[in-house]
């Protein structure tokens, strides 16, 4: 069973959807009891960091979100969450990783980051198993991650930033597979199919 978790923030409906094509078990909940029980966690997120902040606050996950042994997959914002401290709305976020969320530099190249760009992939990654490298993913961004040492995947919007991470069993992405065709479908395959 995959828990999707509801903080309202966005795109639930169309990561719900894309699990259905696998057939597979999932709840959509910010009950914590509920995401207790589950196997593994999906954290999505399109918004703004300091609502999240302020629901997941609201839903008591903090705490859960930051101690669970589950595999986790945080989407975009919820990748993005994961970070110590966001520019956006300036606020504390999870802490899981020790870099900062930081915006784009508008005076120097188009934000926000929207549309397909290839992503460059660490070779041996579990969410990239058989996905051609400098394959095109779906953007939607104006804050990122910089290039950090959980880094797996890297992208360049003017500047080079982190497409996607993994700390012990927490897994991000800055892009939507859900909306990244193929592949961005099999990314979500590849963690529902990652072992405990």
């Amino acid at each position: 069973m995959i828990g999707i978790i509801d903080y309202g923030a966005g795109n639930t409906a169309s990561v719900s959807y894309a699990l259905e094509k696998f057939g597979v078990d999932f709840i959509v909940t910010n009950d914590i009891s509920k995401l207790e029980e589950v196997e593994k966690i999906i954290f999505p997120g399109v918004g703004a960091a300091e609502a999240a902040m302020a629901k997941l606050v609201s839903y008591n996950l903090i705490s859960l979100l930051r101690t669970t042994k589950k595999p986790v997959l945080g989407i975009c914002l919820g990748m993005q969450m994961y970070s110590k401290h966001s520019e956006e709305g300036s606020i504390e976020c999870l802490g899981i990783i020790e870099e900062n969320c930081v915006k784009f530099p508008a005076n120097e190249i188009k934000v926000p980051h929207m549309g397909w760009n290839s992503v460059e992939f660490r070779e041996g990654s579990p969410l990239f198993e058989g996905i051609p490298q400098n394959s095109y993913f779906y953007f939607a961004h104006s804050y990122y991650i910089p290039e950090n040492k959980y880094e797996i995947a890297s992208c360049a919007n003017g500047v080079k930033f982190c497409a996607a991470l993994n700390k012990d069993n927490y897994y991000g992405v800055q892009f939507h597979p859900e909306k990244s065709s193929t592949v961005g479908l099999k990314v979500l395959k590849n963690f529902i199919e990652i072992v405990n």
